[in-house]
């Protein structure tokens, strides 16, 4: 039987899946929404199949509805991108029981890192340094909350158990907020998760957020492509990320690498996966913050500086045709920078702005410069989906080459229509502290966003 792949996701990720198989001559079907019916993923697709209304719980989050396009078309696998279902373990079951190829790690993987107090048990016992937290608690177990607090230590963080990517975190400075905070957290975490569990988590001041992609073979061996930094956030994600991260002593770089490669061959884990750090400067410590069982939006960065195409060992992978790979194999050279280009106001703290793109000029790209969207002119932003409109991608011999050709890609950049918030990328590239790789993960909120109010006034 001919592969025939169906992608259960949207957008841009849609589109970069369907661009490997492309080159590994498999198949693709897209499924797409009442506000996707011309959607850019729904053209460059072989076949294509209606999965349900604009809301997302009414399409891409419904399992029936894939389940039964996949059925429809017949598709001999299944890969779910990021976001949406990828970190669903029923759904890859689901998958894995109607007969099709999951693409992506076993449903155990996924079960085991998505519950994030496992997940530290799991990587502490497999000698991963893991930050001081707490253990879960529910709206009806609150009982230990303040003694919890207080052993962790103030700041800190309340996070979701069941959470990822920024999603249903805060922080709390004093005793006296932690229990309102808590359970406003346990609320949104039980609507968004459908488990209003959260733990506690010692905050990290001057804290990096550095990553390292992992690739599992199943069979308890595991290789990393080394690192990522993704340090420049706005409200605890990423819209900056960088492949090697800058100015990262050796004897921590080795010791993140050793820390994500020994966690995946614990797990037997199988596929592409991102192990998450959280350096603490002031220590010169690194700590295990979660690990993420799909592709990362910042993939590309890793691909421009080793050669590889991820995609393409997922795909190859799952469908028991990529050779066994070993750490010599993987080499790097120069450096790449990524921003996210999104349709929000920064000067409204990000709020989105939706709207119908009026015009589009992308930037001429090369060898050095990727760009990897999923929408075109006359395309609509919708409030019903992530802001994304495009990731551009820079590769130079060195960092600042990196940082130079993308800032002279935005000066090349033309959308209209919705706000974006290219002016805003190109500023921070141009700081001197960015420049300098002198960035926490505070450095959006706490430096840049303060410093341009000053600087209005």
């Amino acid at each position: 039987m001919a592969d025939k792949l169906l992608i259960a996701n949207r957008g841009e990720i849609a589109c970069r899946i369907i661009q490997s198989c492309k080159r590994l001559g498999i198949q693709t079907v897209a499924v797409y929404s009442e506000a996707d019916s011309s959607a850019r993923h729904v053209e460059l697709a072989d076949e294509s199949v209606a999965i349900g209304p604009a809301a997302a719980r009414e399409s891409y989050l419904k399992v029936d509805a894939i389940l039964e396009a996949a059925r429809r078309c017949g598709a001999t696998a299944v890969h779910p991108g990021y976001g949406f279902l990828s970190e669903n373990a029923e759904f890859a079951s689901a998958v894995m029981q109607a007969g099709m190829v999951w693409v992506g790690p076993s449903p155990q993987n996924i079960i085991d890192m998505g519950d994030k107090e496992r997940a530290r048990a799991i990587a502490k016992a497999a000698g991963v340094p893991v930050l001081p937290g707490s253990t879960r608690f529910y709206p009806d177990a609150m009982d230990s909350l303040a003694e919890a607090g207080e052993e962790v230590g103030f700041p800190l963080l309340v996070k979701a158990a069941a959470g990822g990517g920024g999603i249903g975190m805060r922080q709390v400075d004093s005793p006296d907020v932690l229990d309102a905070v808590v359970r406003s957290t346990q609320s949104m975490a039980g609507k968004a998760f459908g488990d209003a569990g959260v733990y506690l988590e010692r905050f990290v001041p001057h804290a990096r957020h550095i990553e390292v992609q992992v690739f599992g073979f199943g069979d308890g061996t595991a290789i990393h492509l080394h690192d990522r930094e993704c340090s420049v956030q706005r409200r605890f994600q990423k819209i900056i990320e960088e492949a090697p991260a800058p100015e990262l002593p050796d004897a921590v770089r080795s010791e993140l690498h050793r820390a994500a490669v020994s966690l995946a061959c614990t797990q037997k884990y199988s596929g592409a996966g991102t192990v998450e750090f959280i350096y603490d400067r002031d220590r010169e410590t690194a700590y295990f913050l979660e690990m993420n069982t799909r592709i990362q939006v910042e993939h590309p960065t890793t691909e421009m500086v080793t050669g590889i195409d991820i995609v393409a060992w997922q795909l190859l992978h799952a469908l028991g045709r990529l050779d066994k790979i070993s750490q010599d194999d993987i080499t790097i050279k120069g450096h790449a920078v990524e921003c996210r280009l999104y349709a929000e106001r920064p000067e409204k703290n990000f709020l989105p702005s939706p709207g119908l793109i009026t015009a589009l000029n992308w930037p001429e790209t090369d060898a050095s410069l990727r760009i990897d969207s999923g929408v075109r002119v006359g395309d609509r932003i919708t409030s019903f989906y992530d802001p994304m409109i495009a990731k551009l991608i820079a590769h130079g011999q060195v960092r600042q080459q990196a940082i130079e050709r993308l800032i002279a890609a935005f000066e090349g950049l033309v959308v209209e229509g919705p706000g974006t918030n290219a002016n805003f990328l190109a500023e921070v590239m141009k700081d001197a502290r960015f420049q300098a790789a002198d960035v926490t993960t505070g450095y959006v909120d706490q430096y840049f966003m303060k410093r341009k109010a000053l600087a209005a006034n």
